[in-house]
């Protein structure tokens, strides 16, 4: 049903991509930026589309609280870069399957988006696009996801779920950009880099999301 749709967003991929212009679209005023070290750790996430209903699907987790950065945070499936790892793709692939139980095999990759450097972790995100031709069953690891929440691609895309949302940081209060579809709150890097994967989307590709 999707498969001029998933064609055409591969040959996207392939041309010059948004990167920075549509990551500052979603950035945190607060937001720090450092130029990477050699300190700098690698991680891959990967942006899965899926259909359900004859509808696409974006998946993503809440992350469980615990004591760090991105606690209680929604994010996308994926984490660092292990050396035993093929490439980064590997490295999304491996996590989403250990987060959401994902098989890798039945993954297609469409290709890559900007990376995005994290600072608050000092983290070097790779956002891998790939589709599931299939509605998968998601398993959560109850140690690392809260749960996996499955939002329509239409809604992610529908300019009245782009919004600004109050935050606070220590003693800091302040206005971030977010996503805030089904009264989700996406944000922080996830907005970011959700932020260029839409500008992709949107580029020659409406004519198969009506």
């Amino acid at each position: 049903m999707f498969t001029d749709f998933f064609k055409n967003l591969k040959e996207e991929l392939k041309k010059d991509l948004p990167g920075e212009k549509a990551h500052v679209k979603m950035s945190p005023g607060i937001r720090d930026y450092f130029k990477p070290t050699n300190k700098t750790r690698k991680a891959g996430v990967l942006i899965l589309l899926f259909p359900k209903n004859q509808e696409l699907y974006l998946a993503f987790i809440q992350r469980t609280e615990y004591n760090g950065p991105h606690s209680g945070q929604i994010s996308f499936p994926g984490g660092k870069a292990e050396d035993f790892d093929k490439n980064i793709i590997d490295t999304a692939l491996r996590e989403c399957h250990e987060e959401i139980g994902i098989n890798p095999s039945k993954v297609k990759i469409l290709g890559k988006l900007t990376p995005l450097h994290i600072p608050v972790s000092n983290f070097m995100v790779s956002p891998i696009m790939g589709i599931y031709k299939t509605t998968p069953q998601f398993k959560a690891d109850p140690v690392e996801v809260e749960k996996v929440l499955e939002i329509k691609l239409k809604d992610l895309l529908d300019p009245t779920n782009c919004t600004t949302k109050e935050f606070s940081y220590g003693d800091i209060s302040f206005l971030a950009p977010i996503y805030n579809p089904n009264n989700i709150t996406i944000w922080g890097a996830t907005a970011m880099m959700l932020s260029e994967f839409l500008e992709v989307v949107k580029k020659n590709n409406a004519k198969f999301l009506v």
